[in-house]
């Protein structure tokens, strides 16, 4: 097989896995006509339409189908070997993409970027700030970080934060005015500032334990927001009590600008995990990544 061939069957691969030319140029780094010409050489070469186009979408045909089943196995042997090739590199290179909500990344992700980066000057960490639960593999992410509950079960995940607390609290003005819930059965007489949730759009039941008893409560409030600092800043204007995780209030806990209510309903919880698919050759860099978080994970 040419050099050429090979070039233009895996171009095929990647506008079938994008279903547009436009996302598989950018992938590739060329333009859509430079895609296009390579689509109807091959065609052409092969004697057989491959994709049904139209101005809308991009679809493979039954021939199509039948060479994408017998190419992507193949090419995924070669990218593995390749893979395996670059662990003989002496320095990690390349790029490791990553997906983590803002407070994983502060606490966990950014003292371990900072601490690499410098280190590796031909390695790449893109980090994708985002509350919402995202499926790295058809968003292409290496992995992500999120609470452990919520990593699926075909994902190998490894723990790289500490434990972690819930933390109800109000503004002494709030107080002033508002008798403090003894319980979280009290709630719902309280004004409370309610969160967006980004992945599914409802409202966040906040989550109590006491006694190995679980409870969630729905709240309600005259503010939903979907911005922790915003929750926050609420809370110390005395618009409402908030729920949020505790290291994020700790500062103003000790200033007196906030106040916690219903510890005892606050127990700890497993933390962040790193998440991602099982592979057989993971890169230089991935691995150098993950090793550097279980590390950080392991001297807490």
């Amino acid at each position: 097989m040419k050099r050429d061939e090979l070039a233009d069957l895996t171009a095929f691969v990647t506008i079938a896995d994008e279903a547009s030319f436009t996302k598989a140029a950018a992938r590739m780094d060329t333009s859509q006509s430079a895609l296009s010409y390579t689509i109807r050489r091959l065609e052409a070469r092969l004697g057989v339409r491959l994709l049904n186009r139209t101005t809308r979408s991009v679809a493979p045909t039954e021939a199509g189908e039948r060479l994408l089943g017998a190419l992507r196995p193949a090419l995924s042997s070669i990218g593995g070997m390749l893979d395996e090739l670059s662990q003989l590199q002496e320095k990690p290179s390349g790029t490791v993409r990553i997906t983590a909500s803002r407070h994983a990344t502060m606490t966990v992700l950014w003292p371990v970027i900072t601490k690499l980066v410098p280190q590796y000057p031909e390695l790449t960490v893109e980090v994708s700030v985002s509350g919402a639960l995202t499926d790295i593999v058809a968003e292409r992410f290496d992995a992500g970080v999120r609470l452990g509950e919520q990593v699926a079960a075909d994902m190998v995940a490894v723990p790289v934060g500490p434990a972690l607390r819930m933390a109800l609290v109000a503004s002494p003005e709030y107080l002033r005015t508002h008798e403090p819930p003894k319980r979280p059965h009290d709630l719902p007489g309280h004004s409370c500032i309610n969160i967006r949730m980004p992945s599914s759009g409802g409202l966040y039941a906040w989550e109590f334990e006491k006694d190995g008893r679980g409870l969630n409560v729905r709240v309600e409030g005259s503010l939903i927001l979907n911005d922790m600092e915003l929750v926050l800043r609420a809370a110390r204007e005395g618009l409402g009590m908030a729920y949020a995780i505790e290291d994020q209030v700790t500062e103003q806990l000790e200033s007196g600008a906030l106040v916690r209510l219903l510890e005892d309903w606050c127990p700890p919880f497993p933390g962040y995990h790193l998440y991602y698919p099982s592979r057989r050759q993971p890169s230089a860099a991935f691995s150098l990544l993950v090793r550097a978080l279980r590390e950080q994970h392991d001297s807490l």
